[in-house]
């Protein structure tokens, strides 16, 4: 698909707080909006065009009004699409569009919670009833995380997947966040680890689980005019895809995610192929995640994921697929229970060189995958695929 004019993601911050006890959900949107624009080399007044979601401790559903107000943002448009955890993946895509649709210029891209101080868990505890679905779902009991592990085990069963090879994806997590101060965990762990680890939804165990953390990040999208005035490497923005997975009327297949339907939209959009991608980072609330993904995103055949990740693939700087190189959401940070944010930022990283040396990869091109809801019910999935710019 040809597309008009080139956008650039200009700006990116990940704030480097994991608990944040002392700090509104409100000043942390405004620290890393403030860190993204800094980045970027633009000012407040330059933004006009504003993205969030899911705005935790604020659920009247007018948390961009609210935001907007409290960041003094004057935007001529705004976007709060909420796929969760992948929402912040979606919201790049939206910018580039609404960008090359000439809404806006400089789109500003916000996350921030506090599960961490709150005290929620991830996935763990049943949830208030509250839609048609939770009626025949959450009422006896599901949770996230049991979902996620029903996935698991329905992956072992048709595929023969071990709880060994999905321990290889929590390994090599952690291998990279040994090198990130800012990771909640930073001690590497083995295989052996993992899998002895107590479990906590079977056959998922506690080291197949992402971390709980306060904090959030910030990105900035802009078009090629306000890119050529800014002195600082962007990273292209080539393709991107979104798609809904659900019950499809009883018909859930738990091996597979939407990941099949926006990566192969996304790719299209780049007129790239998964054999082109350098680096790779996938959302990865549990290691099956990651695993199911990898295997929709086109990476190997489906039912191949369990061996393709065993070997080192994952691992950074000379696997075939390094992956989180930040330590993902397994070992470093899921801000607001929600990680899609993360993953563009460090794809960027990664595409300009700015990643921890000891696993920075020599990427000309960048996939940044988020997988929100779950993927044992109904779930958003949201692709982007980036490219460093030409010299």
């Amino acid at each position: 698909m040809a597309m008009a004019e080139s956008v650039y993601v200009a700006g990116a911050f990940e704030h480097p707080t994991r608990e944040a006890p002392d700090k509104s959900t409100m000043q942390l949107h405004a620290e890393v909006a403030a860190g993204a624009l800094e980045d970027a080399g633009l000012e407040k007044a330059d933004v006009d065009g504003y993205f969030t979601a899911g705005v935790p401790e604020y659920e009247s559903g007018l948390s961009p009004l609210i935001m907007a107000d409290y960041l003094g943002l004057d935007p001529s448009y705004a976007d709060t699409t909420d796929f969760g955890g992948s929402s912040y993946v979606s919201h790049v895509g939206h910018a580039a569009s609404a960008i090359r649709d000439g809404r806006c210029d400089v789109a500003l891209v916000t996350l921030a919670g506090r599960p961490r101080s709150r005290g929620q868990a991830t996935g763990s505890g049943a949830r208030d009833i509250r839609t048609v679905q939770d009626s025949f779902e959450r009422v006896y009991g599901a949770t996230n995380v049991g979902m996620y592990g029903m996935a698991a085990q329905r992956h072992m069963h048709e595929h023969g997947t071990t709880s060994e090879q999905l321990a290889e994806i929590r390994a090599a997590a952690s291998h990279h966040a040994q090198y990130n101060e800012h990771a909640m965990y930073r001690e590497p762990v083995s295989v052996e680890d993992v899998v002895e680890s107590r479990v906590v939804a079977d056959p998922l165990h506690l080291l197949d689980c992402c971390v709980i953390s306060d904090g959030g990040g910030a990105l900035l999208v802009v078009s090629e005019d306000v890119r050529s005035e800014l002195d600082r490497e962007c990273v292209e923005v080539l393709g991107f895809g979104e798609a809904i997975g659900h019950h499809d009327a009883g018909r859930i297949d738990l091996t597979r995610t939407a990941a099949e339907q926006s990566g192969s939209r996304a790719f299209e959009e780049a007129g790239l192929g998964p054999e082109h991608v350098d680096y790779a980072s996938i959302y990865d609330s549990f290691t099956i995640t990651v695993l199911e993904a990898i295997e929709d995103l086109g990476f190997c055949a489906k039912g191949d994921g369990g061996s393709f990740v065993e070997g080192g693939t994952l691992r950074a700087p000379d696997g075939e697929l390094p992956f989180n190189t930040d330590g993902g959401g397994l070992c470093s940070n899921h801000p607001a229970n929600r990680g899609g944010m993360t993953k563009v930022i460090e794809a960027v990283r990664q595409l300009r060189n700015e990643a921890n040396p000891e696993v920075q990869v020599d990427a000309d091109v960048a996939l940044a995958h988020g997988t929100g809801g779950s993927i044992g019910t109904r779930h958003g999935a949201a692709t982007v695929v980036l490219g460093r710019e030409a010299p």
